[in-house]
């Protein structure tokens, strides 16, 4: 019996270096889904990682307790599938092991911990309705906590959009693991550079093995990201009050106000930051590294503008689960809940 059949809810679970977030949907015909319930919660898992070999105690506690309350809808919504997965926290961790097996024992939830590839080819897979076919190529990336996935498409128009990765490139570096290198303080001109430069340093390589900037130099190519930090800075771009997804996402961000907007940040302190109601205290220590990683990529590859996505491994997720149809029993609220296998 399939999802379409059945209309049994299906839920996708990523668990980051800075985020834990889920999402619950119902298939919703012609292989898509209907977003039902989601969650997110700033857990900071990787607080820590850059100077140190393990998970700390505080942000697993942290954790654990945003597990809890996921786990708790995804008995709720008597899901018939999920998979949860995460990233490159756990990759790092030299503790991920106990910190897995006291996730399953404390709240049900099987914890997958995927490779970067892995975790690019989801970001892909979420984001593939933002793609223009009109365009041969794409770099799509997502800027994350502990790394940045990097990933080299060819893009081809035919009934349905499909794609070929031709590259990917995980760095290790994402907003948390710069801002414990360089400090969460404003920065100044060369300070912010300096940020910049480590990262551009760590994409030549990808860049030229790939040629890549021969299909720039061709205008035969299209950028598009997916991140807090780019979601934010269109949200900041567009002037709104309040953070709203359905003006954010697919919106179109030019490579002008990246720079101008990332110039404005990079010199505001924290709390200035903090005081942005699209930002928020929950990111405003964040913002810089994230904006130096973005500008960086922005330096490699020098497109007009970017598509902004505000999607990625959960999306992606939800994707594959529709695909593969499959079916398992309806969880339970206190038993391990079940796990639909990571692709071969």
């Amino acid at each position: 019996m399939g999802y379409e059949a059945s209309g049994s809810a299906i839920a996708a679970l990523d668990l980051g270096t800075t985020n834990c977030r889920l999402l619950v949907a119902r298939p919703a015909g012609a292989g898509g889904y209907r977003v039902i319930d989601s969650f997110s919660r700033i857990v900071r898992l990787g607080e820590g990682l850059e100077t140190g070999s393990v998970l700390g105690q505080a942000a697993m506690d942290r954790t654990v307790k945003a597990l809890d309350v996921c786990a708790g809808k995804l008995a709720q919504w008597r899901v018939g599938a999920v998979r949860a997965v995460a990233t490159e926290a756990c990759r790092r961790a030299a503790n991920c092991a106990e910190f897995v097996a006291r996730v399953r024992e404390e709240t049900g939830i099987a914890l997958e911990i995927i490779t970067a590839a892995e975790e690019a080819r989801l970001v892909l897979a979420g984001c593939m309705p933002l793609l223009d076919a009109r365009h041969g190529h794409a770099i799509v990336f997502d800027i994350g906590g502990g790394s940045t996935e990097i990933l080299f498409v060819a893009v081809e128009a035919q009934q349905r959009l499909a794609t070929t990765i031709r590259g990917v490139v995980s760095l290790p570096w994402g907003v948390v693991s710069l801002t414990e290198r360089f400090g969460s303080g404003a920065q100044d001109e060369a300070g912010f550079t300096a940020m910049v430069g480590l990262v551009r340093d760590q994409l030549a390589a990808f860049d030229e093995r790939h040629a890549i900037g021969e299909r720039v130099a061709a205008q035969d190519i299209q950028m598009l990201g997916s991140s807090g930090t780019v979601t934010t800075l269109a949200a900041i771009d567009l002037g709104l009050a309040r953070y709203d997804r359905a003006r954010v996402d697919g919106v179109a961000l030019d490579v002008a106000s990246v720079r101008r907007l990332s110039a404005m940040l990079a010199a505001a302190s924290p709390a200035e930051r903090a005081a942005h109601s699209c930002i928020g205290p929950g990111r405003a220590d964040l913002m810089v590294a994230g904006c130096a990683i973005l500008t960086a990529i922005c330096d490699t590859w020098p497109v007009p503008r970017l598509r902004v996505a505000d999607r990625g491994v959960r999306e992606g997720i939800l994707t594959d689960l529709l695909a593969r149809g499959r079916m398992a029993e309806p969880a339970a609220p206190a038993p391990a809940l079940p796990l639909v296998p990571q692709a071969g």
